[in-house]
């Protein structure tokens, strides 16, 4: 058994749906196993400040059902200085924290690597974050929430769509990756999806339209990724006008709404199973690994390679997609 007697927990970078879940986790995994709980709020930034309460059971009792994080999160420039990282390490020393878990994507983990390394700290990672985009795992906690809430909101744009014999691009957020997007296409019955992965290969737009789009429609929707390489729903929105005039195009941003909202069972499921598993890791003197889920059974990936390499997407959904567009 770990001689940690004390373990600190934060939140970091974009809210998630589950993340709440995720703390009463790690918190009652701990103190099952005789560990001391500390809640850091505001992330790196309140670990530098000092936002740090000792955790009981009762803390994290009536959370598991609420979207958002309980211990906030915030950006914190002076994290990303070897004295900020500094201060930070110092504080956890201060505080008797002994071992830290972090619940956030790729910035998060990013900070917990450099942090774990600089001083020779222990540090588990949980992934946290609705894009999905963090490699070594089947799905990301707040992913299944967030596509829950894109399917229904297109449900809802469906009906004004297809009244109005209109063409829409829906934004959905996945800045570096397509996989609300893309699933999100499915689930809803949208037309197509243009998303970052293949933006860089063809042209999707083009290529969509030129294949017959809308030849048995009346009205049509595609969701885009709220990437710099797709353009946007706006980009595309705007070169559909001028070089396809004929269409009636509407743009929807989801934007913020799909970060919010009471987790799914899937996302309260992964987020409990992932909580518990940091601890049972930090038992076992794992250090500087995310835990993770493939094929339904809990991993541990090292951050290095959860940061470094790129989640790849499923190509086989973009040919579902396509079969079913017609």
């Amino acid at each position: 058994m770990s001689a940690i007697k004390c373990v600190g927990i934060l939140t970091s970078g974009g809210d998630a749906p589950g993340m709440n879940a995720a703390i009463r986790a790690v918190t009652r995994a701990a103190i099952f196993n005789g560990i001391a709980v500390k809640g850091i709020y505001r992330g790196y930034k309140g670990l530098i400040t000092g936002e740090i309460v000792l955790f009981k059971t009762e803390n994290v009792s009536n959370i598991i059902q609420h979207g958002g994080t309980i211990l906030k999160t915030a950006r914190c420039t002076e994290f990303k200085t070897p004295e900020g990282r500094k201060i930070a390490y110092d504080r956890l020393v201060a505080e008797g924290i002994e071992a830290l878990v972090v619940i956030g994507g790729d910035g998060t983990l990013t900070g917990a690597r450099i942090l774990a390394q600089e001083f020779n700290y222990p540090i588990v990672g949980i992934p946290g974050t609705i894009d999905n985009d963090l490699y070594g795992t089947d799905i990301t906690i707040g992913y299944d929430t967030a596509l829950n809430t894109i399917m229904e909101a297109v449900d809802k744009i469906r009906d004004t769509a297809t009244s109005h014999d209109r063409l829409f691009f829906v934004e959905v957020m996945g800045r570096d990756a397509g996989f609300l997007a893309l699933n999100g296409a499915i689930a809803s019955g949208a037309e197509a999806a243009i998303i970052p992965e293949i933006a860089v290969e063809k042209d999707q737009l083009a290529e969509t339209i030129e294949n017959g789009f809308r030849k048995s429609k009346n009205s049509s929707i595609v969701l885009v990724a709220e990437s710099d390489v797709t353009g946007g729903a706006m980009g595309v929105a705007e070169r559909v006008k001028k070089e396809y005039p004929q269409f009636d195009v509407r743009v929807t941003i989801l934007g913020h709404l799909q970060r919010g909202g009471s987790p799914t069972a899937q996302d309260r499921i992964l987020a409990s199973r992932m909580g518990v598993a940091a601890i049972d890791a930090l038992l076992e003197d794992q250090r500087n690994v995310m835990t993770g889920i493939q094929n339904d059974q809990i991993v541990y990936v090292p951050f290095s390679k959860a940061i470094k390499n790129d989640k790849p997407i499923n190509r086989e959904l973009l040919n579902t997609l396509r079969v079913l567009s017609i």
